[in-house]
């Protein structure tokens, strides 16, 4: 099992050209929220949004884990929002599963990743999107910029555990990240249980004998968060 976990991360590592391998290294919530929400800390959340939805290159792994765990405690943050302009999305999802497209196809897939990207930076699979059609369109550069951003967000929910079991469960700020992470890490999800009183067990497609056929997510910081906003829904 560690041996896959491991194995994820070093994948990883390896897209992003990292030199230092990859560790789990669990994210201080507490500390990570008083330093997001904190003006003067050099990871206040707006500069970290700011700072991620430029062209550049600039931010440290450190960043990134303020960046994507610091989603948790901002205003708008809701775990369940729906998808950007839900029928646009419908309008252009065929093209996603052909091989070839024309111009004006890769013009509307990047169109609607950048607005998905504008409203949710961290739209997991419209990151990718928008990745592919600046591939697609020869934009070397700015493929490699985005291509770094998305790999450094899966390095940080990938570095959160090791999946193993509940008590070293992945800790994501969606839970449609939980599919996303696996799926972009080139592992398929069969289904999903969820099991008291916070956690996601994700059966998957083994591609090795000895390969686990489950791992953990723990989504006690979602819960808390959304319950936090919507306190009648505990009666429920």
């Amino acid at each position: 099992m560690r041996t896959v976990i491991f194995t994820i991360l070093s994948l990883l590592a390896l897209a992003l050209g990292a030199v230092e391998k990859p560790v789990v290294h669990r994210p201080d919530l507490d500390k990570i929220k008083a330093e997001t929400t904190n003006e003067n800390s050099k990871y206040y959340y707006p500069k970290l949004l700011d700072a991620f939805m430029k062209n550049d290159t600039v931010m440290t792994n450190e960043d990134f884990q303020y960046f994507y765990y610091g989603t948790l405690f901002q205003e708008d943050y809701d775990p369940y929002r729906p998808a950007y302009d839900e029928e646009k999305l419908k309008e252009i999802e065929p093209l996603y599963y052909k091989s070839t497209h024309t111009r004006q196809e890769r013009e509307d897939m990047q169109h609607y990743a950048k607005a998905a990207i504008e409203d949710n930076p961290l739209d997991l699979q419209q990151l990718k999107n928008l990745i592919f059609v600046y591939e697609q369109n020869k934009k070397v550069n700015l493929a490699k910029i985005w291509k770094n951003k998305l790999n450094h967000l899966l390095l940080t929910i990938a570095s959160s555990g090791t999946g193993q079991d509940t008590d070293n469960a992945w800790i994501v700020v969606f839970p449609r990240h939980e599919f996303d992470f696996l799926n972009i890490s080139g592992i398929k999800v069969e289904n999903t249980q969820f099991q008291e009183p916070y956690y996601e067990a994700v059966k998957v497609a083994k591609k090795k004998e000895a390969d686990p056929d489950t791992y953990y997510f723990n989504l006690q910081p979602i819960l808390e968060q959304y319950y936090l906003k919507h306190p009648s829904e505990t009666n429920d």
